[in-house]
């Protein structure tokens, strides 16, 4: 067989495991249990494929064996990925209104971000009544070192989920990224010192932007609400002047995700 068939024939086994795993998640799902025997007759395969298939859905915590019988169901990996889904959905449908209201009040377009991986990923935007035009952010990946909303979430991050990020090359983007590993801790020591984020021509030349935490339930950072615009109107003084309105807003939003302040 060629190179070029081999991969082929690797890439089509691996999207019909990738098929089948799933299969066997929706099987568990209806049924509540389901054993090895049910898997393979299911999926027309040999016991010791589905054995394989089952074994590496356990490992990910997506599947469990609670009986002696060697049944399985789904386990707590699955309810994981869910509460992750939820929580996303939550805080972009939660955090909606705050953004629009803020957008008309300050003038300037204001996004609400959550981390996804080693990257930042904007769940919501509004444009500003003064936004002639601007890039629609929704859905899109940015980098955490480089923007106001990042660096909120990298400040409030678990060390362990920190430490890849500060550990990669850091991408400069302009002349003002930030790129060093000293340098950026020190600036999100700073961001926890002071409750806000600065991202001054960082990502982009001539924009400008500010963000604050937005708190889940459980006191931890799950969100970033700021607001961006163009940095001869968002000058920094301005900047710093508009951390208030953005407090009472990610404030607002925060109580709606079930945060109680002390």
């Amino acid at each position: 067989m060629s190179t070029s068939g081999k991969d082929a024939a690797e890439k089509t086994s691996a999207v019909q495991s990738v098929d089948r795993a799933i299969t066997i998640l929706e099987i568990a799902a209806a049924r509540g249990e389901v054993g090895i025997t049910e898997v393979a007759d299911e999926l027309d395969v040999h016991k010791s494929t589905a054995s394989r298939l089952v074994a590496a859905l356990q490992q990910r915590h997506l599947l469990e064996q609670r009986s002696e019988r060697g049944k399985y169901a789904l386990s707590y990996g699955i309810v994981r990925l869910a509460a992750a889904t939820t929580g996303r959905l939550d805080v972009a449908r939660l955090g909606q209104p705050v953004c629009q209201r803020l957008a008309e009040s300050l003038g300037e377009t204001v996004n609400i971000a959550v981390t996804d991986g080693e990257v930042g990923i904007t769940v919501a935007q509004e444009y500003g009544t003064a936004t002639i035009t601007s890039q629609n952010w929704v859905g899109r990946r940015s980098p955490l070192h480089a923007t106001s909303a990042g660096k909120v979430l990298l400040a409030w991050m678990p060390e362990d989920e920190r430490r890849p990020v500060l550990r990669r090359r850091l991408t400069r983007y302009t002349d003002d990224t930030i790129t060093g590993t000293a340098a950026l801790r020190a600036e999100l020591a700073r961001v926890l010192d002071e409750g806000h984020a600065r991202s001054f021509e960082e990502l982009e030349v001539g924009m400008h932007a500010v963000a604050v935490p937005v708190f889940s339930a459980d006191g931890t950072v799950g969100a970033a609400l700021s607001a961006t615009g163009p940095a001869y109107r968002l000058a920094r003084r301005r900047a710093r002047a508009i951390v208030g309105d953005l407090r009472e807003g990610a404030a607002e939003l925060s109580a709606k995700l079930g945060f109680r302040a002390e």
